[in-house]
């Protein structure tokens, strides 16, 4: 028979002891019954759960943190939210980190060029993450801290949107492979003078669309030329001077890969302010697949990366990692993880007569490309 409390006063924490005299058990069953030790009889068990109810006691977690020696808990560095591939990818580590029953601790990095990578990874330690996502776009030398202080990290580190190495786990977009796409289903489509509206030049993911641009170019016999690229600032106004830019440095153009949505929406407003119709006088395509992109005028052509999967995936590595140093497992190499971008081909881009899909014969894409051609 269990012996009722009068329970806690207002403002007062619930103690394991309290519980244990509410049920008539002792605190090490009580402890078992939080922890779901599989010795606690199911008759028991229920006499616990309800006086756990019944006095609303909730478990110290940085207590129980210390005796398992994990806390259940990521530390997770972030920055660049203000745009969209930032932002969608921590919605994804968050979702992925809650569904494995983790919490995350955020710090928001706003100034990504800085190198503060030591402080913010002493604070996250001396806060017991048992690991850590570095969500940080790779921009210029904001990566140069890794080359002498990755064998010193203290748990277990895994990094998004970053070249692949070799030596580090990293989860990353395949950008070239999305700016390829791009490219090859505008000549596809008939158009041959084919401008890019690239990003910021000390982004890794804006280097490696424009090489994918250059790729499919050359593969179909021609040589991108200097005068057909302008650098945006993965705004809608860049896409805007730039489109104009493009023009007066190449008035041939008839079509644009501008390498995010926001930057095709500024080449948009400025084609029809400036009489040219989408798609028949211009072919645009963005990169992005932003939730508004197939409400564009005309619906925009794009390359979708699965931002919530790249966060996710990131979380589910680190948690490997995490449970493999439990396990006392030497660390192993991890291969970089490089996931497939598709083509989501909306009215923006095809022609009077032409099929969404580009002729892979004609120019050929990576085997791992292949069938990743969406039309919408």
């Amino acid at each position: 028979m269990s012996r009722q409390s009068s329970g806690p006063k207002i403002g007062e924490r619930v103690t394991i002891e309290q519980v244990a005299g509410d049920a008539g058990v002792s605190p090490q069953t009580v402890s078992r019954v939080v922890n779901n030790h599989p010795s606690v009889a199911p008759k028991t068990r229920q006499r616990v759960l309800r006086a756990i109810a019944r006095l609303g006691y909730q478990p110290n977690i940085l207590a129980r943190s210390l005796v398992h020696r994990r806390s259940h808990t990521l530390g997770v560095v972030a920055s660049g939210l203000e745009y969209y591939g930032p932002s969608g990818t921590l919605v994804g580590i968050e979702q992925q980190a809650t569904e494995l029953g983790y919490t995350i601790v955020l710090n928001l990095l706003h100034r990504p060029h800085v190198d503060n990578a030591e402080k913010l990874l002493n604070g996250l330690v001396s806060r017991q993450v048992d690991g850590i996502v570095w969500a940080v776009p790779e921009i210029g030398s904001n990566r140069a801290w890794l080359q002498e202080r990755s064998a010193r990290l203290l748990v277990p580190v895994v990094f998004l949107s970053m070249h692949p190495s070799n030596s580090l786990p990293v989860v990353s977009v395949d950008n070239r492979s999305g700016g390829r796409q791009a490219t090859a289903h505008l000549l596809a489509q008939g158009y041959r003078h084919i401008g890019l509206i690239a990003g910021p030049a000390d982004w890794w993911e804006a280097r490696e669309r424009t090489c994918g641009w250059q790729d499919a170019l050359r593969a179909a016999g021609l040589e991108p030329g200097e005068r057909q690229v302008v650098v945006g600032d993965w705004s809608a106004s860049s896409g805007e001077q730039g489109f104009n830019q493009l023009l007066a440095q190449c008035p041939a153009t008839d079509a644009v890969f501008a390498c995010n949505d926001q930057m095709a929406l500024g080449v948009l407003q400025t084609a029809h302010q400036r009489g040219l119709h989408v798609p028949d006088d211009l072919g645009l395509v963005g990169f992005d697949d932003i939730p508004e992109s197939s409400y564009f005028w005309p619906s925009l052509t794009t390359v979708r990366q699965e931002l919530r999967d790249l966060g996710g995936t990131a979380v589910r590595l680190v948690i490997q990692m995490i449970e493999a140093n439990r396990r006392g497992e030497a660390p192993s190499p991890v291969q970089p993880i490089l996931l497939p971008p598709t083509l989501v081909v909306r009215a923006s881009s095809v022609r009077k007569g032409k099929s969404g899909g580009p002729p892979l014969e004609a120019f050929p894409l990576q085997e791992s490309e292949l069938g990743r051609v969406h039309d919408r």
